[in-house]
């Protein structure tokens, strides 16, 4: 099919194999498809009323794609035909056999018959109907055609029907040699493949028409925003869009669609050389001053520099964009663009002119970027430490506005904030509240049939957050059922693939370093580090503390903590000095870690971080143990361990739990007998319940400590079964683990 297009010089956007530079100069012209639906539609107006008012309803259902759509091979329309109306079917192809196998006049008598269907007091079709308008297309575009376009017409048609009929040559042959099992089996296989092959039947028709580039270009960019899955893959899609382009280089919009689909695959430099191209072919095709007067030319230069800001600050080139959004408000100032203007403010990182921002919004009527300034601050706010009650309320201020706009976009974006800002705070039940929220709404938007309405950014962060949950309870299995969703909703070449795929590598890596399989959780580190560089660093230094390599661990640590603290990731920041502060527990150098530990916990408590303030009073008192002052650091625990309790990950509260076994211990030294029984039993206890947590994350070395603590526990209450039958498990677990030599006390973690 792709030669017989391509030899078309009926095509009048075509001279002697040279494509004018104005392609979509004339809206549409014929094809042998599109002389199949004329056919279709003249059939559908002799049947009339002897149509079944059901299969009526299908085939009108099915006219408004067929006419929107690309050009298709016969038989996928033959087909999609039978599936309506099948007596309907056969008469098409009867009628195409006698035009294709018949003389020219016939082609040239079905043209002029065309024009019947207006005429009469009650027409068939009205003129200003879809269907209407594309019927006297047709004609105008016939009727400007020259004999010899005529006759290539004529010879296209007769090779787009034989293509059919040896097909169904082709078909009849094998229906002939094969047994019925095989040709089911074909036939299933051909069914299940058919959705499938709509790249090929798109490149298979040479150039589109302008109706048909357009109708192509929303189809797709409604995809990438709705339900990426359903669009083409990157590759597919820009190879469609480099044809239509080839046609038609100053076609603006296909350049805008190159540049979301390369943004798609984090193209940097494609998608910059098609956001140029646009704004370029948009200027030069005068479709800006059109629309906007004098002004037009102006406009997509500050919005130019705007996107292109925009862009460079997506890839992290902060440089470039700050260059590039000074010279779009230089631009929006001189021409006294106040929406281009409050667009520059939101890059900015800057809470003063923020807010002004989101002032000037709500006083020029621009509620979408009014809100959009509302999450910007909240999420400055949060990392600046505000509390949350203050940063609630102001979401529920945008929630107002998104709820009274129906912005929907800004209402998953919102949920799916929520939910990230009760995680940063250690509020994991409000954060899971949040997710099911978010996941049981509906989109506002309206999407065609068979499109997932909610395959956005938004429902990607909390279905990651999700399985995170999930996994620090314990809940693997379902964790990996997210991520499955994840994965088909999101595939790997999506532009929002990245999230899953670095929670997936975070969730191993957690998975392998409980079960002690050092060897995993560094191979694992390179793939977390191609996605966030920083989580990479830390868990290299986290794999190298528990392969007691402490020098090489401090030194990462060290350089880490430094440009994490250039940075302001104060999150990063207290988990680094956390685990400088084991390092030294483990080289003996407890009054060393104490100022460690003292920073974390004000850092932590500025920034309003409860359960990393809870984790580093943990730490606190795992240090008074060490210093000698159990009853110290029992006090304190019952200040931490209730948040961590609540909200905590099942490693953490096991623990806490540990912990407080063993200061229960070393505080009973200097009790009466009967008070140090009782102790000792309290804490078995809290051994027990510490052992279920360990158990249900398969964390085995705690298992193996926790199980030789109460064997000990045992040895001294006088329970000589008991006793033996914790020796025997410890015995198990410590022949299957290795033994690194670090002293039992001197572990917390």
């Amino acid at each position: 099919m792709a030669s017989v297009h391509e030899s078309l010089y009926f095509n009048p956007m075509m001279t002697n194999g040279v494509v004018h530079a104005n392609v979509f100069g004339i809206k549409d012209w014929v094809t042998p498809y599109k002389m199949s639906l004329l056919v279709l539609l003249s059939e559908l107006g002799r049947a009339g009323a002897q149509l079944p008012l059901l299969e009526r309803r299908r085939l009108n259902r099915l006219l408004l794609p067929l006419l929107q759509g690309p050009d298709v091979p016969l038989w996928r329309l033959r087909r999609a035909i039978e599936e309506c109306c099948p007596p309907l079917a056969a008469s098409v192809t009867v009628r195409l056999k006698l035009m294709a196998e018949g003389e020219l006049k016939d082609m040239e008598q079905f043209f002029d018959d065309l024009s019947d269907a207006f005429t009469g007091t009650e027409p068939e079709v009205h003129k200003t109907s879809v269907v209407g308008l594309f019927l006297r297309h047709m004609i105008l575009a016939y009727n400007k055609l020259s004999f010899s376009q005529v006759y290539k017409l004529y010879t296209a048609l007769q090779q787009y029907f034989q293509s059919d009929e040896k097909k169904d040559g082709i078909d009849e042959s094998d229906m002939e040699l094969t047994n019925t099992e095989e040709l089911e089996g074909r036939m299933e296989k051909e069914e299940l493949d058919a959705p499938l092959s709509r790249e090929e039947e798109i490149s298979c028709n040479g150039p589109l028409s302008q109706k048909q580039a357009e109708y192509f270009l929303s189809q797709q960019a409604s995809l990438l925003k709705n339900d990426e899955t359903k669009a083409l893959a990157p590759a597919s899609l820009q190879k469609e869009l480099n044809n239509l382009l080839k046609f038609n280089p100053d076609f603006a919009e296909a350049h805008y669609l190159s540049y979301l689909n390369n943004l798609r695959v984090q193209d940097v430099f494609s998608s910059t050389h098609s956001l140029l191209h646009y704004f370029d072919r948009l200027i030069l095709t005068g479709a800006e001053s059109k629309s906007n007067g004098d002004e037009g030319y102006g406009r997509s230069l500050r919005y130019a520099a705007l996107n292109l800001a925009a862009l460079h600050c997506r890839f992290g080139h902060y440089q470039q964009a700050e260059l590039a959004l000074q010279e779009a408000i230089r631009i929006a100032q001189e021409s006294n663009d106040h929406v281009c203007l409050q667009h520059c403010l939101k890059i900015f990182d800057s809470c003063v002119l923020l807010e002004h921002s989101v002032n000037k919004s709500l006083h020029f009527g621009l509620p979408y970027l009014a809100s959009l300034g509302i999450q910007s601050l909240v999420q400055q706010r949060a990392f600046a430490g505000k509390a949350a009650s203050k940063l609630m309320d102001a979401l529920k201020d945008s929630d107002l506005l998104h709820w009274k706009h129906s912005l929907s976009e800004l209402i998953d974006i919102s949920i799916a904030q929520k939910t990230a800002i009760w995680r940063l705070y250690g509020r994991s039940t409000m954060a899971l509240q949040q997710a099911q929220t978010l996941l049981s709404m509906n989109s506002l938007e309206a999407v065609n049939v068979g499109v997932q309405q909610n395959n956005t950014e938004s429902f990607a962060v909390v279905l990651c957050h999700l399985a995170q949950l999930h996994a620090e309870q314990g809940y693997f299995a379902a964790a990996s059922e997210i991520l499955k969703h994840l994965k088909e909703r999101f595939p790997p070449h999506s532009q929002h693939a990245q999230l899953w795929m670095l929670f997936d590598q975070k969730i191993q890596f957690e998975r392998a370093m409980n079960d002690g399989r050092y060897h995993i959780a560094d191979s694992l580190v390179a793939g977390i580090t191609a996605l966030n560089s920083i989580e990479g660093v830390y868990r290299k230094a986290l794999v190298l503390k528990a392969q007691n390599q402490m020098s090489e661990a401090h030194k990462l640590l060290q350089k880490l903590l430094i440009h994490c603290q250039k940075i302001k990731n104060t999150e990063m920041v207290i988990s680094v000095l956390l685990s400088i502060a084991e390092l030294y527990w483990r080289s003996s150098c407890h009054t060393i870690a104490l100022p460690v530990l003292l920073q974390a916990l004000a850092l932590s408590r500025e920034y309003s971080l409860q359960y990393l303030a809870s984790q580093t009073v943990l730490n606190l008192a795992f240090s008074q143990l060490i210093l000698g002052i159990p009853e110290q650091a029992l006090n304190i625990l019952h200040m931490a361990i209730e948040p961590v309790l609540a909200h905590g990950a099942v490693l953490d509260k096991g623990c806490a739990m540990f912990l407080v076994a063993k200061c229960q211990v070393a505080s009973a030294a200097s009790y009466a007998p009967q008070e140090k029984v009782e102790a000792l039993e309290s804490a078995i206890s809290n051994l027990n319940e510490a052992k279920t947590y360990f158990a249900k994350v398969d964390c085995k070395e705690q298992l193996r400590d926790v199980l030789y603590f109460q064997a000990r526990l045992f040895h001294t209450l006088g329970k000589t079964q008991e006793r033996n039958k914790c020796a025997m498990l410890f015995r198990r677990l410590h022949q299957e683990l290795p033994a690194h030599g670090v002293p039992l006390i001197n572990a917390f973690k």
